[in-house]
This record gives structure tokens, sequence and C-alpha cells, in this order.
């Protein structure tokens, strides 16, 4: 089975294709250093089976190689990084602490 997350800038959205279908995205707002991500969806009839994550994980992925840091402004997101604390580091600064670090580096 074939995963892929794509950024498609035209639409500001991460999108997660299973099979060449697309099933679910996250959108996004750039913000200067940072990269909001405002809302993830997953296509109703996939839920359950673990796309969520994985697309979370592809986006923090995508925004971690573009050398910014995110905003996680979507409660999804937000949770995902609370319970995978590998990627509070990526969280802005400004934000940390709500994921149990303050640390600014």
């Amino acid at each position: 089975m074939s995963r892929t997350v794509e950024d498609n800038p035209e639409r500001n959205r991460y999108e997660l294709h299973v099979d060449g279908e697309l099933v679910g995205w996250s959108d996004y707002r750039p913000a200067g250093a940072s990269v909001i991500v405002a809302h993830t969806e997953i296509d109703a009839r996939r839920e359950g089976e673990g796309l969520g994550s994985e697309l979370v994980r592809g986006t923090l992925e995508h925004i971690r190689a573009s050398g910014k840091t995110v905003l996680p402004m979507c409660p999804f997101t937000a949770a995902y990084i609370q319970r995978h604390p590998e990627w509070v580091e990526l969280v802005d600064p400004g934000m940390r602490a709500r994921f149990g670090s303050a640390s600014p580096s």
C-alpha cells in the first residue's frame, strides 16, 4: 500500500494519499518563521485506520525539512505533539511551554 504526504501549496495544505486516493489533509498558513497548522481532516470512510497520525507526522516532517517551526492550532495536531514529545522541539518557542518544554532551543 502506497502512502504519501505531499505539500499542495496552491491549496495551502498537506495531503495524504493512499494508493493515489486523497484521504486527508492538513490546512496550513505561513506565519513568518513558522507554519500554522489550522485544521486536519481525514475522509470519514477512512477514520480509525491511523491515517490522521500518519498525516500529522508527515506534515511535521515537511515543516521540519523547510527549516520552519510549527504553530499547532489544530487540536488533533496539538494532541499528536503532546503524545509524541520528540516533536516538541519543532513547536514555535513561544508555544513550546504548553507542551511541557520551555526550552527556547
